[in-house]
């Protein structure tokens, strides 16, 4: 599936079948749904896909209904396998972090084969709100995702291995090191903002639990050190700043920039408010979100060209528009039910939901394959794996 994620969508879903029906492949089914039913973090990110299938009662667009739902299928069947007896050992889940943290480290090796030989020429395109080339078809939002969890998990298994093999420990800490500065140099806010998440997390958590202020004081240091530096040396981070900042002034006023990023985003989920706002109870279900959005723009912004006309840039607002209120509220209790869960490592596991629903905030990770891949494998790998007892 990691790998089907970075070379195939194909393999993705071939490798996501295998491994469903795979999970099924043991005697003991009834226990296997007991796990499911009982565990509200699974049956909690299965509501990510029953709420849409629900709206398919009141949706005029049946087909656009059907294909949405058709991605959000994983949604309830990977928390449905890994309800499964999928009990690795210590071993054999650091050989998957492995696994992961080496093709994040290849796509931002291969990122930068793109961009050096035309760094003058992407540099100035930041200018335009573009990016370096990204793994997963250019899909740079979910991409710098990773590659911030990334950053946690070979600092935490770095950390980790620091007595028991100090040659491996330095690796990933430079591995680490590399990717904090790959994320400035592609400058996508989502991994960006994700990544300051977890250095003012470990900051918070470091405080509380009193440990050494030496720890605390280097991550606040970096906090304060690194967007300065970042600006000040790396052309792609320095211009994004600069775009930002010319088109705050129409973000702030909601007035429309032709081509621009967040300024037609924050239209969009004003658009997905306004839609919720009309349609309180049940919204217009997910499959006429497209249809109502387009609507919208036309009566309120006639001028948008239509690359610009897209869904609401929000995952609150999607569920908000598509089930009504009903949906916004069972969606938040859906992101909150993680920072419930019982786990051996509650800062890593605090740090990844929190990046996770932040991200959703502004983006609409469970719209396409590959945020709904991300979101639910990570989602459960972590719980799987830093759960306190075997399921």
């Amino acid at each position: 599936m990691l790998a089907g994620l970075f070379f195939s969508r194909a393999l993705l879903s071939i490798a996501m079948a295998a491994f469903i029906a795979l999970s099924f492949f043991h005697t003991n089914i009834r226990s296997h749904f007991r796990n499911f039913f009982s565990s509200p973090l699974l049956w909690g990110v299965s509501l990510l896909f029953f709420l849409p299938l629900l709206s398919g009662l009141w949706s005029g667009d049946k087909q656009q209904w059907g294909e949405i739902m058709i991605i959000k299928l994983p949604l309830f069947l990977l928390p449905l396998a890994f309800a499964g007896p999928i009990n690795f050992s210590k071993t054999q889940w650091n050989r998957l972090a492995y696994v992961f943290l080496l093709l994040i480290t290849g796509g931002t090796i291969w990122s930068m084969f793109q961009y050096v030989p035309d760094a003058a020429v992407i540099n100035a395109d930041y200018f335009k709100a573009k990016s370096i080339i990204t793994p997963l078809q250019n899909d740079h939002v979910r991409f710098s995702w990773l590659v911030s969890m990334a950053v946690l998990l070979s600092l935490w298994l770095g950390w980790s291995a620091r007595k028991e093999n100090k040659k491996l420990s330095w690796i990933l800490i430079i591995a680490a090191a590399w990717l904090v500065i790959f994320l400035h140099l592609l400058a996508a806010r989502t991994g960006l903002i994700s990544f300051y998440i977890m250095l003012a997390g470990s900051i918070i958590w470091l405080l509380i639990k009193r440990v050494k202020p030496v720890y605390s004081i280097t991550l606040f240091t970096l906090l304060l050190a690194l967007p300065f530096v970042a600006y000040k040396t790396l052309p792609s981070f320095h211009n994004r700043v600069k775009y930002f900042l010319y088109e705050f002034e129409y973000l702030k006023k909601t007035h429309y920039l032709p081509g621009a990023n967040d300024a037609v985003r924050v239209i969009s989920i004003k658009a997905g408010w306004n839609i919720m706002k009309k349609h309180p109870v049940t919204g217009v279900g997910f499959g006429n979100v497209i249809g109502e959005t387009r609507e919208w723009y036309g009566e309120n912004y006639p001028q948008m060209i239509e690359s610009d006309k897209i869904l609401p840039a929000s995952e609150w607002m999607m569920y908000g528009a598509g089930c009504g209120v009903p949906g916004l509220l069972i969606f938040s209790l859906a992101i909150l039910i993680p920072f419930f869960a019982k786990t051996k490592n509650k800062l890593l596991w605090y740090l990844l939901n929190s990046t996770a629903a932040f991200s959703f905030l502004f983006d609409i990770g469970l719209e396409v394959q590959f945020g709904v891949f991300i979101y639910s494998f990570t989602v459960l790998w972590f719980y799987k794996w830093l759960h306190p007892e075997k399921l």
